[in-house]
């Protein structure tokens, strides 16, 4: 008699419900140390389900036919000498913010689901977890592969995994992940699955994939292409995540609000970097970080927030003011990284007279008023030969870990500053939102490795500016400062024929 085959779903079943264990002479909450840590209450596991109830070996198809075609148009790019088509040499310096900014993250996002795919008593979160764990250890490997291509070519990608933990700015981004690692298995689902990979990805993948088509960077592309699919996977748990445990129990509907504040903050926080390439960075722009941030948050996001209504859970709490620091962010950023261009891992410039008339465009009632004065003052001091760098050391946000660089919500002429005192120390940020968080858990960001403070200590090389910069890797005057002059430039000219 010929054995019946399987559905998908009934070998999802299997996998994820019958090659679970019940425990006779271990006791279950051993097993499982973590999953009360937190305060939530899961009354039923069997309620957890994966709307794309992948087993391993349709996983591993899937994934193997993106390979296949990805490493082809990778090959075919580097053939063919791809980074001939891309628009403009200073467009290579946001696949360097990118790669050094963005693709370690991917691997402490690996690392982070292998942990708490551990974690869980029921089977089926710990299946949907191993297998993003597999997704995001796949796509630093493919990232790193897309833009080895411009390692040939242009300077500053060397040294991203050694700049990874001593670069300033790249504290940001480094800081965020740990914090969530840190954190307990429900926290970190919340702060990476929900927060991260479904309110605000979108903020983070479209606008440096579109970026990337905008301006004939086809590798770069074609990651985001392959990446899609799993990105799908990843917002798919991360709602399922949110909705699972608000339906466990009611106990759940605070924990889960405050977590849902928090990681929203932090992450718009961190989006001010990719906020500042949107709107400077890219030669051919795509869209202004303040359309981008009504498009993906204020409408997608609100819509998903009606729906959470529900459940109790509200809008996160520093949302009106983000709609606010639109207006702002990618400005006072960028202003920040060009004063302070020769400390940075990538190359800075003044932007040129039409993309000056662009930002005028896109943002009519703030920049002409507060920031065109600024780049016009730059300019004229450029053209004087006194192009102006930045000597001090930054004010560092004891959460975030930004500069103290944006301004009061309601006084954009102001630096917001706050502080606070715990045992004997004295801690500034950079928002009330940033405060708040380090007051709910002080004895977590006392720990913070701020690179200021690691420099004063004298941990950062040093004592001066060449000795610090070899310690994080930059090659002075070839990886950093003004994009003019500088060697990818002249390369790009010889390329292109340019005098």
């Amino acid at each position: 008699m010929a054995t019946k085959k399987l559905s998908l779903k009934d070998k999802y079943a299997l996998l994820t419900r019958d090659l679970d264990w019940d425990f006779t002479y271990e006791d279950r909450k051993e097993a499982f140390p973590f999953e009360e840590f937190e305060g939530i209450k899961i009354t039923d596991w069997s309620k957890w389900e994966d709307p794309f109830r992948l087993t391993m070996d349709s996983y591993w198809k899937y994934q193997a036919e993106k390979e296949k075609k990805l490493y082809a148009i990778l090959d075919a790019f580097a053939q063919n000498n791809g980074q001939l088509n891309v628009t403009d040499p200073r467009y290579v310096n946001a696949i360097k913010v990118f790669l050094t900014g963005i693709s370690p993250q991917e691997y402490q996002a690996h690392q982070g689901f292998a942990h708490i795919g551990r974690q869980y008593g029921g089977v089926g979160a710990r299946v949907a977890c191993q297998m993003q764990s597999l997704d995001e250890l796949r796509h630093v490997q493919t990232q790193i592969h897309a833009m080895s291509h411009y390692n040939k070519y242009f300077d500053g990608f060397q040294n991203w995994s050694h700049m990874q933990d001593r670069l300033w700015y790249l504290s940001v981004p480094t800081s965020f992940f740990h914090d969530a690692r840190s954190a307990g298995p429900f926290e970190f689902l919340v702060s990476i699955g929900f927060s991260f990979e479904y309110v605000l990805t979108n903020l983070l993948f479209v606008p440096f994939m579109s970026g990337a088509a905008y301006n004939g960077d086809m590798a770069t592309v074609t990651f985001g292409f392959s990446a899609q699919s799993d990105e799908a996977r990843h917002m798919t748990l991360g709602l399922e995540v949110i909705k699972f445990l608000l339906e466990q129990h009611e106990d759940n509907v605070p924990i889960v609000q405050k977590w849902i504040d928090k990681w929203f903050w932090r992450g718009t926080r961190l989006l001010s970097l990719v906020g500042m390439m949107m709107d400077y960075m890219l030669p051919n722009k795509v869209m202004s970080w303040k359309e981008a941030w009504e498009v993906y948050f204020e409408e997608a996001g609100g819509a998903l927030f009606k729906d959470l209504a529900r459940y109790g859970i509200t809008m996160p709490k520093y949302a009106e003011q983000v709609e606010i620091e639109k207006e702002h962010v990618s400005h006072q950023a960028w202003w920040t990284f060009y004063t302070y261009g020769q400390a940075a891992g990538f190359h800075t410039w003044i932007p040129t007279d039409e993309e000056l008339d662009w930002l005028s465009e896109k943002y009519p009632s703030t920049f002409d008023k507060y920031y065109r004065p600024r780049w016009e003052l730059a300019k004229k001091m450029e053209a004087e030969g006194k192009r102006f760098y930045n000597g001090t050391l930054l004010q560092l946000c004891s959460c975030c870990q930004l500069p103290l660089l944006f301004t009061e919500p309601d006084d954009p002429t102001l630096i917001a500053q706050r502080e606070t005192h715990y045992k004997g120390e004295h801690y500034h940020f950079c928002s009330d939102g940033c405060k708040e968080i380090f007051e709910e858990e002080p004895e977590k960001y006392v720990q913070s490795w701020l690179p200021v403070h690691q420099i004063f200590q004298g941990n950062c090389g040093g004592p001066d500016l060449p000795g610090i910069l070899q310690h994080c890797g930059i090659n002075v005057g070839s990886d950093n400062m003004d994009i003019k002059g500088s060697p990818d430039e002249q390369r790009w000219n010889k390329w292109k024929g340019v005098a």
